[in-house]
């Protein structure tokens, strides 16, 4: 689904809400879920699951095409854990 798509069936759920209104609340919806992920380092949605900072060791890897060894430096990235609810309906 696309941003565009979940604009669509919100506002389809929402008839008093333009299409503008729409993709604004959804923009910040994301935009403080966003910012609630890097200052506490997690988001919960309780029935839908949680988002959490998860820190990557640096690690070596290989160059696919030459086979050369690759330093590849620690990272940050969010991991989802689903809530038993959501799990459910899968």
């Amino acid at each position: 689904m696309t941003k565009a798509e979940l604009v669509e069936r919100v506002q389809g759920t929402r008839s008093d809400l333009s299409r503008r209104q729409v993709n604004d609340l959804v923009a910040a919806v994301f935009e403080n879920m966003t910012r609630a992920i890097r200052k506490d380092r997690r988001f919960s949605m309780p029935g839908f699951g949680t988002f959490v900072v998860k820190d990557r060791a640096g690690r070596v890897g290989r160059n696919p095409r030459t086979g050369a060894e690759v330093r590849i430096a620690p990272s940050r990235t969010v991991g989802f854990k689903p809530a038993p609810e959501l799990k459910k309906v899968l």
